[in-house]
């Protein structure tokens, strides 16, 4: 057991008689338990297959590779139709739709989809990214700024890129260029809070 996910348990305001339970099944199989992105996960042979969470309104868990699975009981979803691939989402609304033998067997065939090597790999090649306007005039008139973005790695390039991007209004993008200048000087990337 990791202490951090009991903490991370013991700190909700609602689901945690849920969340022990289910976490309790999850610990009788042979998965090591960590907190990745802020939230309980669960790894096997060095791979994430899957994530226990608590929303406003469910709890549950998402299995990273979860497109492979059978769903023979037609309990997954794909949280963001579209734009998701291999993700798949467990929701459960109260304890008693904790089925152990269900979710260990779910949590089984993700484990031996590990050992079969299945994985979907995010096709990142293909989007091209798309410096924004407000940054490049900004590139143009400070040449540091330009040299150390383009020192980043490319995920931290895209990130800025699209924290930029999906603001709405103009005043959005100049505030949120305004928070990241600094970062980017810094080589900090704006997610880089949440990894390890």
């Amino acid at each position: 057991m990791n202490d951090r996910v009991t903490e991370y348990i013991l700190n909700l305001e609602k689901w945690t008689q849920e969340l022990q339970l289910l976490r309790s099944f999850l610990l009788e199989l042979d998965v090591q338990e960590d907190i990745k992105w802020g939230l309980p996960a669960y790894i096997y042979k060095k791979k994430n297959i899957m994530g226990m969470s608590a929303f406003k309104n469910y709890f549950g868990l998402w299995f990273h590779q979860g497109v492979f699975l059978k769903d023979e009981f037609k309990v997954l979803i794909n949280a963001q139709e579209g734009k998701t691939k291999a993700m798949r989402q467990w929701r459960f609304n109260s304890i008693q739709d904790l089925d152990k033998n269900m979710i260990q067997q779910y949590v089984l065939e993700a484990m031996h989809n590990i050992e079969l090597g299945k994985e979907l790999k995010p096709n990142r090649a293909q989007k091209k990214i798309e410096i924004p306007d407000v940054l490049l005039s900004q590139f143009e008139k400070n040449r540091e700024l330009n040299e150390k973005f383009n020192s980043l790695s490319l995920t931290k390039k895209r990130e800025f890129i699209e924290y930029i991007s999906e603001a709405k209004r103009e005043t959005t993008k100049q505030n949120r260029l305004v928070k990241i200048i600094p970062m980017i000087l810094n080589g900090i990337g704006l997610n880089d809070k949440y990894r390890k």
